[in-house]
């Protein structure tokens, strides 16, 4: 091992479209489009759903104002953690580091249940048929290899699928586009009634769910070319290809099938998220259909590689930074990647996949909507406390102007506060889950804030000089 990359990242390997596409990879754009947009129109307020994205987008880049205000200041492959650090101390960054912990490895082991549950049905239509669980094991596999090598690697082949992703959904796009739709194009995309129609709060967690993953540019601040300039740029860049992808297509679905038949049309159908599918086949046809299965199934294997990359990231700084082992702070000799982070997680992985396939629960309805939202729920909660401690930080430091130091972080982390609070009181009837599941699943998640407050409250009292450097620059 050579001295100047002893337990570092891999310093310059990623420029400003792996990172993009890196963190782009986490929101899966076709997942999000076949999977959670059909019930977003359906359980939420309907031809609304492009409204709603804008508000959404508006809302993601006035978080983002404070985050890439303290990103210029702040190089550390922690992000939540090294932001609560150094806006509210090292207490408060114990907790973050632990909440991210859960909540980014309860949305991988989600999208595990629900990539064997997609890809057992598509290989079907091919002829090849294993259980779930298998196919799941396959992705692990997979994912834990490409974690345990170099990022840029991983980097490569997130531009890949995620590119053939954005490649299907923007052909049936256009096709839409070029056969008028079912009614004409209409442009009421900002039709107020549609907006504030049905559930308006279900629409806006669907849509708020399409952007988590873009967060998470500043996880690869050590790793980028050029950080001062490629990290604002990615987080800029990311939030605003989500944003555009999904009113774009979500205005299109519905014209696909007209605004007055598309809340009729999804409640006739079985399974609401065929509904992309049968879309393409009517505007595309041919193997499209089939084609786009394909995609779906690596779009959810690009998701768990780019979550497997967060958990990897974050148990490396925690185990860095005093709070976890330090066998966990060390990067392997040859590759310069977070291996130890990277492996645990994927023995975990593997045991979480095992306990669901023994007890024979369904991997979509039990072990994706279960556990993806102490995901979604966790991620909200460390975004508030982000936005707080972007206010703490230049408070204390001076610099920046008010309104990307003070106004917009505290409205987004207010925003972001109400809908954890939502969440966690309604999880229950949120994800379907019964009785004690409903109260213990979401209390995973201040139970991990506890347990590393405590953690940083004991590294503060046996190692202060450790404690005191948390979050620094590195």
């Amino acid at each position: 091992m050579s001295a100047a990359g002893a337990n570092q990242l891999r310093k310059n390997s990623l420029g400003l479209i792996a990172v993009t596409f890196m963190v782009i990879s986490a929101a899966a754009p076709l997942t999000g489009v076949a999977g959670a947009m059909p019930l977003a129109f359906l359980l939420g307020n309907g031809a609304g759903i492009p409204a709603t994205f804008v508000l959404m987008t508006v809302i993601m880049l006035a978080f983002s104002a404070g985050y890439v205000a303290m990103s210029r200041h702040v190089t550390n492959a922690g992000a939540f953690y090294a932001y609560a650090a150094r806006g509210l101390g090292g207490q408060a960054a114990g907790a973050v580091a632990m909440t991210a912990l859960v909540a980014y490895n309860a949305m991988q082991f989600g999208l595990i249940g629900l990539l064997g549950g997609v890809a057992s049905g598509v290989f079907a239509g091919f002829g090849i048929t294993l259980p779930w669980y298998v196919w799941s094991l396959i992705a692990i596999a997979l994912v834990g290899i490409l974690g345990y090598r170099q990022v840029d690697l991983s980097a490569k082949v997130m531009v890949v699928l995620v590119g053939l992703e954005y490649l299907i959904v923007l052909l049936v796009d256009f096709a839409i586009i070029g056969k008028g739709g079912a009614n004409g194009l209409s442009l009421n995309i900002f039709d107020t009634v549609a907006f504030n129609s049905g559930s308006l709060t279900a629409a806006v967690l669907f849509c708020l769910g399409s952007f988590i993953g873009f967060e998470a540019t500043t996880i690869y601040a050590e790793e980028a070319r050029d950080p001062d300039k490629t990290i604002p740029r990615a987080t800029y860049l990311s939030v605003l290809m989500i944003g555009i992808f999904f009113v774009f297509t979500t205005w299109l679905m519905i014209v696909g099938v007209g605004a007055d038949k598309l809340v009729p049309t999804l409640g006739a159908l079985a399974d609401p998220t065929s509904f992309f599918f049968d879309l393409t086949g009517q505007y595309v046809g041919g193997p499209f259909p089939a084609i786009a299965g394909l995609l779906l199934v690596s779009s959810l294997f690009a998701a768990l590689s780019a979550f497997h990359n967060y958990i990897a990231r974050y148990s490396y700084v925690a185990g860095r930074e005093g709070l976890l082992p330090e066998a966990f702070g060390r990067t392997h000799d040859d590759h310069q990647s977070p291996h130890i982070g990277s492996v645990v997680q994927t023995v975990m992985a593997i045991v979480v996949l095992a306990i669901f396939a023994a007890l024979q629960l369904d991997p979509v309805l039990n072990m994706f909507t279960w556990i993806s939202q102490i995901g979604t729920l966790g991620v909200l909660g460390m975004m508030a406390v982000t936005s707080l401690s972007v206010i703490a930080f230049f408070r204390k430091n001076g610099g920046g102007s008010p309104l990307t130091t003070l106004i917009l972080p505290a409205a987004s982390g207010l925003i972001m506060a109400v809908l954890f609070v939502y969440i966690y009181v309604n999880y229950g009837d949120l994800t379907a889950t019964a009785g004690a599941l409903g109260i213990v699943l979401p209390a995973l998640i201040p139970a991990a804030a506890i347990i590393g407050f405590l953690m940083a409250s004991r590294l503060k009292s046996r190692d202060p000089a450790t404690y005191a450097r948390m979050g620094e620059n590195r």
